[in-house]
């Protein structure tokens, strides 16, 4: 066992959006880079400003966030082009723009690279990478120089490639990583080089950064570590391009929990479940339920010789216990699941549940008569914690009753206007009744704006909340009948939260997330 500090380098925000089913906005690449820095990650990759103005805005909106710790947020970029100075380089001016105290490059270490896409000189690709670190130490609190390319360096030029590295650790970088970029190395081929690096090194830091192409990404990460990586670079669930690149949600519990190194609080580490489905939701993504660790049926037993085994010691079929990493055990011929998580939930919104009481098991059959119908709350806590207060009787109070709503969308082409929608309500608030029409850009856009104009006379802090983020999931192949999710992020000038609805028909799944994140506004004001 080695109780050796790993430093986690998240690349979600930049590798993750490589991959073809990945999208994120800047507004999701805030929410993550919040919910990592929850998490425990050392330092967060946020993008290549310069690059794409989308990358330039996050670093331009991360510096106002005020519970993100901008010391842990770093930006990505290249070595500085053969024919220009740092100065007059306008990749390097762009990674000082973004104005936060890390700095990523990456540069040439396989000499292919060196003579066939750059057409330079051996000696001269070395003196761009010192120059580049140089320059940029100069400016910034830390530089990570990732060699790109280098076990396909090694294994073509291995003096070559080991100069580039000790070029970049002379000229000041404070971590030195060695990237598997094509994803086609063994592990006992990365666990030999690895031992070479740490000798030629000695004790100066450097990391790891992998790609799955071969399924080895996890593994060739942590042959890395056990031959002297103390840097790990990868991305919750394993987002990247083509195949993907290192899953952080296996990395850190096999190193941690296998290997004993020291990678986040055990008390963080309980919350890994919950952040690969975070990051699911985010990305509009099926979560992979067959992932090790944090994946649904990680735990799961339906053999009948299992189940029985289980029942008497959970150790017979499981290699740890799942709420180490915030699963839970699921037996699924019975009834047995859940309820530690739904006790944690509990208490996180300051409620003392008995975990004996009967609330917690209808709850937990409300949930899954919920998650049959396709509800997910992993990325909706705001409606999580009203479904608990009302399975609870911590019921919120009665704010208003929506007696009907209709929502319209016209397109008149005999007119050549564009599409209107306008929505009608009926709601009554302490006895009143009110009745009023609204427009919008769409027809949910017109349904919010119509529930809020009836309401605003009663509640005008509804005035200062706002819809940020609409995400819609086709749930079931039904064609134009298909069951939708809707997801929505909304937020006033303390906080944000989110709301999911499900239902067949889109605007109805939509009400049903926009009355969850009213009544959620209402009742935090309350208090």
């Amino acid at each position: 066992m080695d109780n050796k500090k790993i430093f986690l380098y998240d690349t979600t925000l930049r590798d993750g959006t490589q991959s073809e089913d990945v999208n994120f906005t800047v507004i999701d690449k805030i929410r993550i880079a919040e919910r990592l820095i929850d998490f425990g990650i050392d330092c967060i990759e946020g993008g290549w400003p310069g690059s794409n103005p989308r990358d330039m805005e996050f670093f331009t909106k991360i510096q106002t966030v005020k519970n993100i710790d901008i010391h842990k947020i770093s930006a990505f970029g290249s070595t500085r082009r053969a024919k220009k100075t740092c100065e007059s380089d306008e990749i390097i001016q762009a990674l000082l723009e973004a104005n936060v105290p890390n700095i990523t490059i990456f540069g040439k270490t396989w000499d292919l690279h060196v003579k066939e896409a750059l057409k330079i000189s051996l000696d001269e690709n070395i003196d761009i990478i010192s120059d580049t670190i140089r320059y940029l130490k100069q400016k910034v609190d830390r530089v990570f120089y990732d060699a790109e390319h280098f076990f396909d360096g090694y294994k073509a030029n291995p003096d070559y490639t080991l100069k580039t590295l000790l070029a970049a650790k002379d000229a000041g970088a404070d971590c030195v990583v060695l990237c598997e970029t094509n994803g086609g190395a063994m592990p006992d081929e990365v666990a030999e080089i690895v031992k070479v690096v740490k000798n030629t090194l000695g004790d100066f830091p450097f990391g790891i950064h992998t790609h799955n192409d071969c399924e080895m990404a996890v593994a060739n990460s942590v042959m890395a570590v056990r031959n002297g990586a103390s840097h790990v670079q990868g991305t919750i669930n394993g987002y990247g391009e083509r195949c993907g690149n290192a899953n952080l949600c296996s990395i850190i519990p096999n190193l941690q929990l296998k290997y004993g190194y020291n990678c986040i609080n055990s008390e963080n580490l309980s919350k890994l479940k919950s952040l690969s489905y975070f990051l699911d939701e985010i990305g509009n993504l099926k979560h992979f339920t067959h992932r090790p660790y944090v994946g649904n049926s990680a735990f799961a037993h339906k053999g009948g010789v299992h189940v029985s085994a289980i029942l008497k010691n959970a150790k017979t079929y499981e290699h740890i216990e799942p709420e180490l990493v915030g699963n839970t055990r699921r037996v699924l011929l019975s009834d047995l699941s859940g309820k530690s998580n739904l006790i944690y939930k509990a208490k996180e919104f300051g409620l003392d549940i008995d975990s004996k009481s009967e609330t917690v098991q209808t709850l937990l059959n409300q949930l899954k008569d919920l998650e049959n119908r396709g509800f997910q709350y992993e990325g909706a806590e705001a409606s999580f914690e009203l479904l608990i207060r009302n399975a609870m009787d911590e019921k919120t109070p009665e704010f208003f009753d929506i007696v009907s709503y209709r929502v319209i969308d016209e397109k008149n082409k005999a007119l050549s206007v564009a599409p209107m929608a306008e929505a009608t309500v009926k709601v009554t608030v302490k006895g009143e009744m009110e009745h009023v029409a609204a427009i919008g850009n769409g027809p949910v856009n017109a349904l919010d704006n119509a529930i809020r104009k009836a309401l605003v006379r009663f509640y005008p802090s509804l005035k200062s909340m706002e819809l940020v983020d609409y995400k819609v999931r086709i749930l079931s192949h039904n064609g134009t009948m298909a069951t939708t999710r809707v997801l929505i992020l909304s937020k006033d000038e303390n906080s944000s939260w989110s709301t999911v609805g499900v239902a067949e028909n889109i605007i109805d799944a939509s009400y049903q997330a926009l009355l969850d994140s009213i009544i959620y506004k209402l009742m935090k004001d309350s208090k």
